[in-house]
């Protein structure tokens, strides 16, 4: 082997760990004198298997590992490496210089590979390099924590037709300025949608280098009514006992950010024509001020209820009911859209399990099958809770029905426990036929799902006590 003329210095502080497998003892001696020299911990091993031992208990940063091994082979070891520690940097050693080697072990997740006799020059100075790229990996999955964490993952999940619709209007309104009214069942997603329309408009400046502007979400529910006010509009010094400076509500804190206020049916009749006011005449009027403020966010307002209904009830403004309905997007409960439910599961049970560090392949057939006869009155936000739920209580790596909370599905364990055969059908066919039509409410539509007649629909509806 050659001499490495430069020492690997800017590494030796860190001392790295690595891992060096090959069935030949001078070549493992001569790696480990050289890289203890260069700033590394070495261990070693003769083996694929014992090198697997040895990465299951130790953490290493990088692995060199000779591809022809005696038993376990080196793109063995590299693939099971792969699966138990799959942040370890690996460079396959090999005497036999060819494309189809190197391409091999590039494909099975190897970051590079050495030819024998090995120049220790070349070995130092991919070492270094592999060193600044595991620090750039680590710097950047820090920063998409950080990311995440002042910025939740914004991500709509669904292919059925009644989501495509709503994803396709949300993407349209979202780089105009319009307010707009986001109407569902509670549960359903609101606040996620709105940071979509948020994510997905100009929502202030139009440079990229710039820090994304604010979202700022007041749950209108939640706040008393004699703070709300203050809460939104900001107050001025001497507004009221205590109030010894100037203070700023949510629309000046959001500056040309987004404000999305959600349960917007709960706002007090006072408050809802100073909300009028900043939605006409972009200003607002802080407690206690003689001087209005102009504003510059955008408004996102959101309800679970009927608000023409809560008009007709004198409870909302018409004039502000109008003004917020603008554009209004409705997104359908999870029953209307069953067909997502996988979907939703999977990616769900991913960033769950992430989160709590365990590893889950999905749910089985058997699982699935309740999670799909469920009415999920509290929507996604239910199904979420129950996924959370098993991943807590599951070993992995599959979710089986024991893992999923007793009753979830009632309407199949009642049947299955305490019904003859033919009531149990009776009952099943009335529950898919119910799912079906919430589904479909068009019964042609529904006949053509359920693959019958549309004439026999109508007669199994009558037969089983569905309101036709």
């Amino acid at each position: 082997m050659s001499e490495s003329k430069n020492n690997t210095s800017a590494t030796k502080d860190s001392f790295p760990n690595i891992l060096v497998i090959d069935d030949e003892p001078l070549i493992r001696e001569t790696l480990r004198e050289f890289l203890i020299q260069e700033g590394f911990k070495v261990i070693c091993a003769s083996s694929g298997e014992e090198g697997i031992k040895l990465a299951t208990n130790k953490r290493f940063e990088i692995c060199l590992c000779d591809l022809q091994l005696s038993g376990m082979d080196g793109i063995g070891f590299l693939q099971e490496l792969q699966r138990i520690s799959p942040e370890v940097f690996v460079v396959m050693i090999t005497a036999y210089a060819t494309v189809e080697n190197a391409v091999e072990a590039f494909k099975r997740g190897a970051q590079d590979y050495l030819i024998k006799p090995i120049i220790l020059a070349e070995l130092s100075e991919k070492l270094k390099r592999l060193l600044e790229q595991k620090r750039l990996a680590l710097e950047n999955q820090w920063l998409r924590k950080e990311l995440n964490r002042i910025y939740p993952e914004t991500k709509l999940i669904g292919k059925s037709q009644v989501m495509r619709q709503t994803i396709e209007l949300a993407t349209k309104v979202a780089p105009t300025r319009l307010t707009i009214l986001l109407t569902g069942e509670s549960g359903t997603g609101k606040e996620l949608l709105a940071r979509v329309i948020h994510n997905g408009g100009d929502s202030g400046s139009s440079n990229p280098k710039e820090f994304p502007s604010k979202f700022l979400a007041v749950n209108c529910a939640a706040i008393p009514h004699d703070l709300l006010e203050n809460q939104l509009f900001g107050h001025k010094k001497g507004a009221f006992t205590g109030a010894d400076k100037d203070q700023n509500g949510v629309f000046m804190h959001a500056g040309k950010g987004t404000v999305f206020l959600d349960e917007i049916a709960e706002l007090p009749l006072a408050t809802q024509a100073k909300l009028l006011r900043a939605i006409e005449l972009k200003e607002i009027l802080p407690v206690g001020a003689n001087e209005p403020i102009t504003v510059e966010a955008r408004i996102l307002a959101a309800t679970n209820k009927d608000l023409q209904k809560e008009v007709e009830a004198g409870r909302f403004r018409e004039d502000l009911f109008y003004r917020l309905n603008v554009v209004a997007i409705t997104i359908p409960p999870l029953r209307n859209r069953m067909e997502d439910i996988p979907e939703l599961v999977e990616y769900l049970l991913d960033k769950h399990a992430k989160a709590m560090g365990k590893r889950f392949t999905g749910v089985n057939h058997e699982a699935m099958q309740i999670l799909m006869a469920c009415p999920w009155k509290g929507n996604v936000r239910e199904l979420e809770n129950v996924l959370q739920r098993a991943i807590i209580l599951s070993d992995g790596p599959l979710i089986s029905p024991m893992d999923l909370p007793p009753g979830l599905a009632p309407a199949i364990s009642e049947f299955v426990l305490t019904d003859g055969l033919d009531e149990a059908v009776k009952r099943f066919e009335k529950t898919h036929i119910e799912l079906v039509l919430n589904q479909n409410p068009d019964k042609r539509e529904a006949a053509k799902k359920l693959k019958i007649a549309l004439s026999s629909l109508y007669r199994r509806m009558t037969e089983l006590g569905i309101a036709t």
